[in-house]
């Protein structure tokens, strides 16, 4: 169960991407904005990673797939990396709704889906009963019931089903790490400080004036500290105790969460349709917690 509430409080934390971004109003692009949260947020989670590191004696790797640690590394930040202008290409290309519904519900899809192929197993009949009452919620808080499929094109949707694939390899290449006995902090450390690395040139590239701004540097801090630093601490750690498959269902609650906000600090109208929706999250994340066989975790237990 805490772990559970940690996945939560983290999928609470991604939920303010959107809220804050609306109250600090600046002149600065998707995908800018998106590189900065990602060179601080991750930088400060590789940089927690080195100093935890130094201080305690780390655990033998246990190599349990047939990649190195370097490559895995590397794979999972690409994943961090790509999910930002996939998902707001997506979220252009198709609009608002449509694109955060193909991006947030093909993700744990992606997850079942890969997690199968490379662990030759099937999802739980409650895994697949919970991530489709979740799936359905996400769409009715997003306003997909009302009729928004016409304005799709193959690129969007392509755009936003990558980005639900992108979350899911650094999701299963982080779970991956700590199978191989990484502490959760090193695995999050590693994955997000080398595509904080990575995001320089791109930052450079999307523009850094609105950076120097108070409204602009309060967002990127808030988005690289609160949505990407505190959340992924929180999301590795449940993450080490809980399988991926269920980790990527329970940050369903991420849409819930921001209409909440929506409603409450931007005056947004919660509708009929929203209000389901965020029903049937909750009945989908209710089903997940409810006591049941010991969750396997996939980490083998240190010697």
């Amino acid at each position: 169960m805490r772990a559970i509430f940690a996945v939560l409080v983290a999928a609470i934390c991604f939920s303010t991407t959107g809220t804050s971004r609306a109250l600090a109003d600046v002149d600065a692009s998707p995908l800018a904005v998106g590189a900065a949260r990602i060179l601080i947020g991750g930088g400060l989670l590789g940089i927690i990673a080195l100093m935890q590191h130094h201080q305690r004696r780390p655990a033998r790797s246990v190599q349990t797939g047939r990649l190195p640690d370097w490559a895995l590394v590397s794979i999972g930040a690409v994943g961090v990396l790509a999910y930002q202008p996939t998902f707001f290409l997506g979220t252009e290309l198709n609009g608002v709704a449509v694109g955060t519904v193909l991006a947030l519900g093909s993700a744990p899809i992606s997850v079942g889906l890969l997690d199968g192929l490379l662990h030759r197993r099937l999802p739980s009949r409650r895994w697949l009963a919970a991530t489709v009452l979740a799936i359905i919620g996400v769409a009715l808080v997003s306003g997909l019931a009302g009729g928004q499929l016409s304005g799709l094109t193959p690129l969007g949707i392509a755009a936003s089903v990558g980005a639900g694939a992108s979350y899911a390899v650094y999701t299963l290449a982080s779970k991956e790490l700590l199978a191989h006995r990484w502490q959760p902090n090193d695995a999050m450390g590693a994955v997000f400080g080398t595509a904080a690395v990575l995001s320089i040139p791109v930052l450079l590239f999307a523009g850094t004036a609105w950076l120097a701004t108070p409204a602009g540097a309060t967002l990127a801090l808030w988005l690289g500290v609160i949505t990407t630093t505190i959340a992924y601490l929180l999301f590795g750690w449940g993450l080490a105790h809980l399988k991926a498959t269920t980790v990527s269902t329970l940050t369903l609650a991420e849409p819930a969460s921001a209409t909440v906000l929506g409603v409450v600090v931007l005056g947004e109208q919660l509708t009929a349709a929203s209000i389901l929706g965020i029903l049937a999250i909750a009945a989908g994340l209710t089903v997940l917690a409810l006591p049941g066989r010991k969750e396997p975790t996939d980490v083998p237990t240190p010697a």
